[in-house]
C-alpha cells in the first residue's frame, strides 16, 4: 500500500481510493516515516549501509596500516553519515506544511535524528567496539601464544574484520532504542 500527501488539508491517496482529511503538522510526519518504512532506504537497508562502517575497517587494520589511512576511514564513514542526513533533509523538505516555519522545524529534526542516530549508529559505537576488540585480541594474542609480532597484527585484524558483519544489526537496533527512549521521545512529549 503506497501512501502520497497531496497537501496537507487535503486529500491522502491509498489504494487508489481519496480520502480527504486535515492533517496537523504531528500527523503529516508520521505519514513522512510511514512512507520512509515503505520506501527502501538506501542508507539502513542496502549494502551502502557498510559505507558507514568503513572505520571500522580502518581500527581492524590499524595495527598494520598507518594512522593516517585510519583517519581517512573515518573521513568515508563521516562523509555517509552527512549524505545520509542530506538525503533525510531534503525528502522531509518535499513534503507539504502549514507553514514555512513549520517546514524548517520539522526539516531540522529530521536532520538532527538523522545526524544523532547514523554518528551514533555508523561511527561512535562500531569504532569503539572494533578498537576494543582489537586491543583485546592484539593483547590476548601477546601473551597467550608465542607468535611472530607481524602475525599477531595479522590475526588482529582478521579477528576485527570477522566481527563488522556480526555488530551492525545489534548496535543499529541498540541506537533505534536508545533514540527512541530519549530523543524521539522528549520530541513526541515537547520537552
Amino acid at each position: 500500500m503506497s501512501i502520497a500527501v497531496i497537501r496537507v488539508g487535503a486529500c491522502l491517496v491509498s489504494s487508489s481510493v481519496i480520502h480527504c482529511v486535515v492533517l496537523t503538522d504531528r500527523e503529516v510526519w508520521l505519514v513522512f516515516c510511514l512512507k520512509i518504512m515503505t520506501e527502501v532506504d538506501i542508507y539502513r537497508n542496502t549494502p551502502i549501509r557498510l559505507l558507514g562502517y568503513a572505520n571500522e575497517v580502518g581500527e581492524a587494520f590499524r595495527p598494520l596500516i598507518h594512522v593516517k589511512w585510519v583517519r581517512l576511514s573515518y573521513g568515508i564513514a563521516s562523509a555517509y553519515v552527512l549524505a545520509d542526513t542530506l538525503d533525510k533533509t531534503f525528502k522531509m523538505s518535499k513534503h507539504p506544511f502549514v507553514s514555512d516555519s513549520t517546514r524548517y522545524h520539522q526539516v531540522f529534526i529530521a536532520g538532527v535524528d538523522t545526524l544523532i542516530w547514523q554518528s551514533f549508529a555508523s561511527v561512535i559505537i562500531p569504532g569503539i567496539t572494533i578498537n576494543r576488540i582489537c586491543a583485546l585480541s592484539l593483547y590476548t594474542l601477546k601473551y597467550t601464544i608465542k607468535l611472530p609480532s607481524k602475525t599477531r597484527k595479522w590475526l588482529t585484524t582478521g579477528i576485527g574484520l570477522a566481527c563488522i558483519p556480526f555488530i551492525v544489526k545489534p548496535i543499529d537496533t541498540f541506537v533505534d532504542f536508545v533514540m527512541d527512549e530519549t530523543f524521539r521521545k522528549a520530541l513526541r512529549t515537547g520537552r
